[in-house]
């Protein structure tokens, strides 16, 4: 069996990396390395405008949350149990828009979506506006494995968390100073720009596992958009809009503007790509938001991961929170356009 060797490709923001072993179908059956990838949200993030203190703190919880899914991967653990355990490590940290760190919505309130998708079964759950859940993505799970729906909103989704013995927390434990400046910031620009702060578009968290089984799993969290209005939904809780993952074809948790992947069904078009037109993972990403999403006006990024083990982070933004980690290999973590 040949064997090639693993090769980095970056542009324009656009990085994949690529495990390729080639062989006969049976072969192509045994299980590729554990990999995990996590985001933590696109936007305006600029090295001249991130002081070395500032870095180090998102490199140190990034490298966190990543290693946290890694080891139960490393240790036999499910592709859904390592996405959940890094987006908890990112929900509790007030660095990310989820969980601690939420945005403000125009009523001053924090209001958290999350979602998490099985690649094996194709089952989901989601969870939006809520308040008092301090690990949305938990809900997501619950919504999913215990309740006969895929998503819950609201005072309903919090009765359900309650019923379920999640942690809910006061309104107080999600207020941090930073995210409150932003929204008055947000309000005092509102007649003047549509998009408040560029930067609020970052800041959502997400996830993606292969496990040993070869199964994928996807999961993303984040409280929305500062300064948000009339109950506003983003993509994040919308399977296939903001995560998506199927074995046939890939795992995906998105970050950005949230309307236009609405509109675009981005993660779901990202597999649907693969699977019908048989692109390779790198084609199906880039065409997806360097072609689609950009022309559309929008403005963010993606995390991929397919079930060879291939990995895809790309965005059209300044620069976009990542990571990664794959077999033995060392974890990395990148910031900005590097």
């Amino acid at each position: 069996m040949k064997k090639h060797t693993c090769t980095f490709i970056m542009m324009a923001g656009l990085y994949l990396i690529c495990s390729c072993t080639r062989g006969t179908p049976e072969q192509k059956k045994i299980p590729v390395e554990t990999v995990m990838v996590i985001h933590g949200g696109a936007g305006v993030i600029r090295q001249t405008e991130m002081n070395g203190e500032k870095e180090q703190l998102y490199r140190d919880k990034l490298q966190e949350a990543l290693m946290a899914g890694f080891n139960l991967l490393k240790e036999g653990g499910s592709s859904l149990d390592a996405v959940q355990a890094a987006i908890n490590i990112m929900e509790d940290s007030p660095l990310f828009n989820a969980g601690k760190g939420a945005v403000f919505a125009a009523n001053g309130k924090n209001e958290m979506d999350a979602a998490i998708m099985d690649g094996k079964t194709g089952q989901a759950g989601a969870v939006t506006c809520v308040r008092h859940v301090k690990n949305p993505i938990d809900l997501a799970r619950l919504v999913m494995e215990k309740s006969e729906h895929v998503l819950l909103s609201g005072e309903g989704a919090e009765e359900f968390a309650r019923e379920q013995g999640l942690t809910l927390m006061p309104e107080e434990y999600f207020f941090t100073e930073y995210r409150w400046q932003q929204l008055i910031r947000a309000r005092e620009k509102e007649k003047q720009m549509m998009d408040s702060l560029a930067q609020n578009k970052s800041g959502t968290v997400g996830a993606l596992a292969l496990d040993r089984n070869g199964n994928l799993a996807a999961g993303t969290s984040t409280g929305g958009r500062t300064n948000k209005r009339y109950g506003r939904i983003g993509d994040t809780p919308l399977i296939g809009a903001g995560t998506y993952a199927d074995n046939k074809s890939c795992a995906v948790s998105a970050t950005g503007h949230g309307e236009y992947f609405i509109r675009g069904v981005v993660a779901y078009d990202i597999a649907a790509m693969i699977e019908y037109r048989g692109f390779s993972l790198n084609e199906a990403v880039q065409e997806a938001i360097h072609k689609k999403l950009t022309r559309a006006g929008g403005s963010g990024g993606v995390i991929a991961l397919d079930a060879r083990g291939n990995i895809a982070m790309t965005f059209n933004t300044e620069g976009m929170y990542r990571g990664y980690i794959r077999g033995n290999e060392e974890a990395v973590i990148l910031l900005y356009k590097e």
